[in-house]
C-alpha cells in the first residue's frame, strides 16, 4: 500500500516535471520562430522555473507521512483484510480441503 502511495506522488512529480519541459521547450520554440525575443524567452524560462520551484516546495511542505493509526484508518476504508481475517480464511479452507479428501 505504501509502495502505491509512493507511485501515485511519484507520478504527480513527473507529471509536473514533464509539464515543466514542455513548457520551456514551447518558450525555446518561440524564440527561435521569432515570437518571442531572446531576453522575453529567458525571463520566461525563469519564471517558469521558479512557478515549477514553488509548486515542487508548496507540494512537499504538505505531505507528511501517516501514522499508523491514519495507516490503520485508511485500510479500513479500503476494505482490506486484515491479517486474522486472512488466517481465518486459511483455517475455513483447509477444513474444506481436508473434508474433500
Amino acid at each position: 500500500m505504501i509502495d502505491e502511495i509512493k507511485n501515485i506522488i511519484l507520478a504527480g512529480i513527473g507529471s509536473a516535471a514533464y509539464t515543466y519541459e514542455k513548457g520551456a521547450k514551447l518558450v525555446d520554440e518561440m524564440v527561435a520562430k521569432g515570437k518571442l525575443t531572446i531576453d522575453e524567452g529567458k525571463e520566461l524560462s525563469q519564471e517558469l522555473k521558479r512557478n515549477f520551484k514553488e509548486k515542487a516546495e508548496e507540494t512537499t511542505s504538505r505531505i507528511k507521512p501517516l501514522t499508523k493509526e491514519e495507516m490503520r484508518e485508511l485500510l479500513t476504508e479500503m476494505n482490506f483484510a486484515t491479517k486474522d481475517e486472512i488466517e481465518e480464511i486459511k483455517a475455513r479452507l483447509s477444513k474444506l480441503e481436508e473434508k474433500n479428501n
